[in-house]
């Protein structure tokens, strides 16, 4: 199954926000290579900007994902397709654009506004349910 990662999925991990624990989980889906995950390559930059504000050495993690994941990069195609969504926030549709090129099953986001259309959006605590319990 291919599974597409939101950025905030990283970052409650990292931060200890509210949903660490399903988070937590899913890393250890990744190292168990029990699905395939992708995420945009974006999310790395993101991760970097946001959690090293609070965690001083975040290249380690990175590499994590970087090693562990498969990483997608937007085309002309992609974000032509992601400013063509009638939804505000770009850098979702540009997830979900590049979730779509993948072929992915699910998006595991804890982001009760992406856009939901023709990939299953899960939040992390409902996956872990799902196929964890």
């Amino acid at each position: 199954m291919n599974i597409f990662l939101d950025t905030n999925i990283f970052l409650d991990f990292l931060l200890a926000r509210s949903n660490r624990k399903s988070a937590r989980k899913i890393f250890e889906c990744i190292e168990n290579n029990n699905f395939s995950f992708y995420l945009a390559d974006i999310t790395l930059m993101n991760i970097d900007y946001i959690a090293k504000k609070e965690i001083s050495e975040i290249r380690d993690f990175l590499n994590y994902i970087n090693n562990n994941c498969i990483i997608c990069g937007g085309s002309n195609r992609s974000f032509k397709n992601a400013l063509n969504i009638k939804n505000k926030d770009l850098e979702d549709n540009l997830q979900y654009c590049l979730a779509l090129e993948q072929a992915c099953d699910y998006i595991i986001t804890n982001d009760k506004s992406f856009l939901k259309k023709d990939i299953k959006v899960i939040s992390s605590e409902d996956f872990v349910l799902k196929y964890f319990s």
